[in-house]
Order: structure tokens, then sequence, then C-alpha cells
């Protein structure tokens, strides 16, 4: 069973490395300029091959074969970066203290949860829209308080005024 483990955990650490290097590869203008090259020299060779079904199914085939592969080879470095990106953003939010904990985990939550949060931020934009302050940064609980705090004095202030 260990040595199992041992080969899959080898397999799947040569597959992120062997993923990284093509995504890496094929995201650069030389890839792109081959891919160019490649379709020019196919279609000069029209002629030669009499545009024939064979000639067509070469450049189908091979696309579509590319296609499929590229999928499964950038969706694991797009895992990969997401994960990375996750515990970067994890960790600032860990280490600020008016940052939310409870936004740590946020990529785990459903849909909805994540709709309820989105409606969360919608409000806590338009708090801070409020104050005329772009420098002003809040978590949504300390957000909400403040805003109870600036309503309070805003009636103790008009009292104020009508008491004089």
């Amino acid at each position: 069973m260990k040595a199992k483990n041992r080969k899959a955990k080898k397999f799947s650490l040569f597959f992120d490395r062997m993923a990284t290097k093509v995504t890496k590869a094929s995201g650069k203008p030389a890839a792109f300029i081959i891919a160019c090259f490649l379709i020019i020299a196919w279609g000069i060779t029209g002629p030669v091959f009499h545009y024939s079904d064979t000639w067509q199914l070469v450049i189908n085939t091979s696309t579509t074969i590319i296609t499929f592969l590229m999928v499964f080879i950038i969706q694991q470095t797009q895992n990969k970066d997401t994960i990375a990106l996750q515990i970067k953003l994890n960790e600032l939010i860990a280490s600020s203290e008016s940052a939310s904990n409870r936004l740590v985990n946020v990529e785990d939550l459903t849909t909805d949860d994540l709709e309820l949060l989105k409606n969360f931020y919608i409000k806590l934009s338009t708090l801070a829209k409020k104050e005329n302050d772009i420098h002003t940064s809040h978590s949504l609980d300390e957000a909400e308080l403040r805003h109870v705090k600036k309503l309070k004095q805003s009636i103790e202030k008009t009292i104020k005024k009508r008491v004089q």
C-alpha cells in the first residue's frame, strides 16, 4: 500500500512539474508564433494534397488532441495557483486585526453563502460611500458599529441644536 502511495505521489509531483512547464511554455510568444507557422504550413500544403479529407483531418485531429490535453494541464496549474493565492489571502486576513476572520475559508462556502457575503460587502461599500473618505477601511462588523455611532452622534447633534 505504501509503495502504491509513493508511486501516486511521484506521478502527482511529475504531473505538477510538467504541467507548470507546459503552461509557462505555451503562454510565451514563441509558442504562439510556432502555432501560427504550423497553421500557415498546413495551409500552404493544401494544394499539394488537393485539399483532401485526409489533409483536413490532420489539422482537425491535431488541434482537437492538443486542446483536449491542454485543458487538463492548464486546470492543474490553475488549481495550484488558486490554492497558493488563497493561502496568501488567508495570511493577510489572519494577520490583520481589523479584518474579519470569517473570510479565511470563504472558498469552501456554497454559492448562496457567497452571494450573502457579497451583499454584506455591497452594504459595506454603501456605508463607506457615506463617509466620503477613500482611505477608510473597515471590517463589516466595525463598519456597522461605526455607522450606528455616527447615526447616534447625528441624532444627538440634532437634539442639541433644537434644545438650544
